[in-house]
């Protein structure tokens, strides 16, 4: 068992509220947007063409709105993400997330991926926004991880970010699962990213617990869809606006303990 000393304040700015999944009706965003608003999140996470519907609902809060870029699989062209970046920045996204091309990075072609890594964040940098960039670790080996990881820290990104939420991978049996940010992965690019460079854990993080591990290892944001329950067991534990000292109980992402 450990603990940590945060306000609620602390917590809520640590969050993305994601608002991706595929089935979201804009009615579903309002609320979500509404919900983030209502939390005092650091960013609601939306979609592109959400955009302006996040501006609308979070106008005049500290909510910034995050929008996603190539996403979920980063197939697109570079010339397209480009685009689909400053597009995103110029309607008003203040957090950029994109997700790298996957099978470039595990081919090995590197030269690729930093090029397309680096005309992204010119484009996002050129329009007062920060760009996350999104690994998907689900796919990848820890040698993938650590390159990556170089590669972002030598153009200066804001943050490296585990997952997408939807890394879903194809097992023996034919039935798909899914991690998303481990433990493992947090570690090792914490170890590989300058403090200058963020970590933003991403798909599993659910609970208050596994919000304050991450948290106790040097993660600064999370993307999460449990935003209420997280912030609300807070207040139940007593966390509120002056800093309290609170135990990591039970996190899953320590395999149930801590």
């Amino acid at each position: 068992m450990t603990s940590i000393k945060v306000t609620l304040k602390d917590l809520a700015k640590m969050i993305d509220h994601s608002l991706l999944h595929p089935t979201m009706t804009d009615d579903d965003i309002r609320r979500g947007c509404e919900l983030a608003r209502k939390y005092d999140t650091a960013t609601a996470c939306v979609k592109p063409y959400s955009i302006p519907l996040a501006r609308e609902v979070l106008a005049g809060s500290d909510v910034r709105v995050c929008p996603v870029i190539g996403f979920p699989h980063g197939n697109s062209t570079t010339a397209i993400k480009v685009a689909e970046a400053a597009a995103a920045a110029t309607a008003g996204g203040v957090e950029i997330d994109m997700v790298v091309n996957i099978g470039k990075a595990l081919g090995g072609d590197w030269a690729y991926v930093a090029a397309e890594i680096q005309a992204i964040q010119d484009a996002v940098a050129a329009h007062h926004a920060i760009l996350k960039v999104i690994f998907e670790n689900d796919y990848l080996q820890d040698e993938h991880v650590i390159k990556l990881c170089e590669i972002c820290s030598t153009i200066g990104v804001a943050f490296v970010k585990t997952s997408t939420g939807y890394g879903f991978v194809k097992q023996s049996n034919g039935l798909y699962s899914y991690k998303g940010a481990t433990l493992h992965h947090l570690q090792l690019m914490r170890q590989h990213c300058p403090s200058t460079v963020q970590i933003k854990a991403a798909g599993g993080v659910r609970t208050l617990d596994d919000l304050l591990l991450v948290r106790s290892i040097g993660v600064s944001r999370i993307g999460a869809t449990a935003t209420e329950a997280i912030l609300e067991e807070a207040k139940k534990r007593g966390v509120g606006e002056q800093p309290v000292e609170v135990t990591i109980e039970h996190s899953a992402l320590a395999g149930g303990g801590y």
